[in-house]
């Protein structure tokens, strides 16, 4: 292992397989113990979107990338430290990831005729001199692994099957990571199945005590990694879905409100489902609809009842749920609509990062029919936004858009557990004993109509998707009123950013570069400046939660810089927004590819656009 390699404090290690082979399983024990180890992190699941591709071909690799170390980590690394391949066509899709002098481990049993042609290569890597800019370990792991567990009497098949514990323990000794948690989930998993299970666990150690034979290879060398410099608070680890679905949990206690989650599954919306199906002890029920337009219905029909009615989906779902959007804000009912953005268009790529709803949750709806959206930027930011778009969608009586990507909802990272108290409640217009008001005399501050509820004799009232009349809700065809409704549905969500925090710099300098930024680029974004910063860049990190409206101080904060640069993975919706609201013209750094943007990518375009640092005047 290369001197380079042993200095760093943190490291990328990404692993590959078939998608039968628990790279994912794998990849989790292995962040499980990382955050056990003291150390932070962030993931990255890339898997593909059949269910079972042909195996051994290349549209079938799945993958798990992690960062991890003693320092600060914001995003899952550019490029892999350590690959470890379980056959050539993992090989074949993750080469292009890696830098020279990476660790390549692979199967070297695995690279035969048949899963070379299989892979679509000529030749194989390991003999053709295609490798020789790195380090490669080849390793029999499917035969070391059956040798493992050959005493428990397992089939062939079933013996396979446990190389990705085999290859998980190497990997943990290789970081001095620790097993028990990893031997915990194998024994609690299969306690019903006593060989498989003391196979498994057979497996794991097997690959633990191979790393410290290995290491007379001088290939293998363990490397344990300090701690970061965590505060001294109780840490899990969350991805972005749970966080989300323990978000709305908690914006539920804080509204004393029951919250009907109502869903149809698509990826990668479906793993808010999964997670909130689990949780009606917290005052949360599901309801998996029949299609799109009838999970909206019914969480629509919950907030007309008096729960908080809650729907999520992914791009192609939101089109579908969009005429009962436009009536959620024709009638004024609190609604969160959750949007898990994942690459399109149309079915696209359903399991690959995107950034490209923002035009249609802003604008992608009939007639002029605006709500709130607001973006998550990280797996644990998710519980904060969660939250925030509660608290807007119960304060103006508006249905609010969540957006979040494949990225942000799979990943993981290190959360630490906040305290329920420290967020103030959460008030909503439902009428008490002593409201005097009628049900269409609006809250001055929020433009809010009474929530009213069926049941209540002294509100009575009916609602449709028809226009109605601005003093007594009754339907009305005339001109004028459809005019005052028009525009007080539109003062409705202005009057949001009246109760929106000042916008922030995250990080860096005034004068310069600003760059801005919204969801899952931002741990990209602020390693890029952060390390700008370093080189004597002036340029700042400005990242956006709320997008629609946006902060009131937004453009006076922006004014101060000599130059605005947008990176996003889509093409330019961010962009095309600050030129229609704020009147900017700012230099764009936009990516399709299905993955997250790299910290190189967003350095290099900083390169171009800021100034050298000319005095020290650090902010944020």
């Amino acid at each position: 292992m290369s001197q380079q390699f042993a200095d760093k404090t943190s490291h990328v290690v990404r692993f590959a397989g078939d998608s039968g082979d628990g790279v994912q399983l794998q990849g989790l024990q292995f962040t499980i113990a990382s955050a056990l180890a003291g150390h932070d992190l962030a993931t990255l699941p890339d898997f593909p979107a059949e269910i079972r591709a042909p195996a051994g071909t290349r549209y079938g690799v799945s993958a798990f990338q992690i960062q991890f170390g003693g320092e600060r980590i914001t995003t899952p690394g550019d490029a892999p430290d350590v690959l470890l391949a379980f056959n050539p066509a993992a090989l074949a899709v993750n080469l292009p990831h890696l830098t020279p002098g990476a660790l390549i481990i692979v199967d070297e049993s695995a690279f035969t005729a048949q899963r070379l042609k299989r892979a679509a290569l000529a030749a194989n890597p390991l003999e053709d001199g295609s490798l020789d800019a790195y380090q490669v370990c080849r390793i029999d792991i499917a035969h070391l692994t059956l040798e493992a567990v050959k005493p428990f009497g397992l089939g062939a098949k079933d013996s396979a099957r446990c190389k990705n514990f085999w290859t998980l323990g190497l990997v943990l000794w290789m970081f001095d990571q620790p097993r028990h948690a990893s031997a915990h989930w194998i024994q609690a998993k299969f306690a019903n199945n006593e060989a498989v299970r003391n196979a498994n666990l057979a497996a794991l150690n097997a690959g633990h005590a191979y790393g410290e034979i290995a290491e007379l290879q001088h290939i293998l060398a363990q490397h344990p990694i300090p701690e970061a410099p965590l505060a001294s608070v109780e840490y899990r680890t969350v991805a972005g879905a749970e966080a989300l679905a323990l978000g709305l949990v908690a914006a539920g206690e804080l509204a004393d409100l029951e919250i009907l989650f109502c869903s149809y599954p698509i990826t990668p919306a479906s793993a808010l489902l999964h997670h909130l199906s689990g949780l009606d002890e917290a005052g949360v029920a599901t309801f998996q609809a029949e299609d799109e337009i009838a999970a909206i219905g019914a969480a629509i029909g919950a907030s007309y009842a008096g729960k908080l009615g809650v729907t999520s989906s992914s791009g192609p779902g939101i089109a579908l749920k969009t005429e009962a959007l436009g009536l959620a804000v024709a009638v004024e009912l609190p609604l969160v609509v959750v949007n898990s953005q994942r690459a399109g268009p149309s079915t696209g790529m359903p399991t690959k990062t995107e950034q490209s709803d923002l035009y249609q949750a802003v604008y992608g709806r009939n007639a002029d029919t605006p709500l709130a959206v607001l973006a998550a930027h990280s797996p644990a930011d998710c519980f904060e936004t969660a939250i925030e778009a509660v608290r807007i969608a119960l304060r103006h009586m508006t249905p609010v858009i969540l957006l979040t990507d494949g990225y942000i909802a799979n990943a993981s990272e290190l959360w630490p557990i906040p305290n329920i108290d420290d967020f103030a409640p959460i008030a909503n217009h439902k009428p008490t004993a002593a409201t005097s008001r009628s049900i269409w005399q609006r809250d001055p501050a929020t433009l809010a109509r009474l929530w009213a509820t069926p049941g209540d004799p002294r509100h009575l009232h009916r609602v449709s998707g028809l226009e109605r009349d601005i003093e007594t809700g009754h339907i009305s065809y005339d001109a004028a009123n459809h005019q005052a409704m028009t525009d007080l549905r539109t003062a409705k969500v202005a009057k949001v950013a009246d109760h929106l925090p000042d916008q922030g710099i995250d990080q860096g300098i005034l004068g310069g570069l600003a760059v801005v930024a919204w969801g899952s680029t931002y741990g990209a974004v602020r390693q890029a400046v952060k390390e700008a910063l370093r080189e004597g860049l002036t340029v700042a990190h400005i990242h956006l939660r709320h997008l629609n409206p946006l902060p009131p101080n937004l453009a006076e904060l922006l004014a101060g810089f000599g130059a605005v640069l947008v990176p996003e993975l889509n093409n330019g919706q961010l962009a095309t927004l600050l030129r229609d609201r704020l009147l900017l013209n700012p230099a764009q750094l936009n990516k399709v590819s299905g993955q997250p943007l790299k910290v190189a990518e967003i350095k290099a375009a900083i390169a171009e656009q800021a100034p050298p640092r000319l005095q020290e005047a650090a902010h944020g």
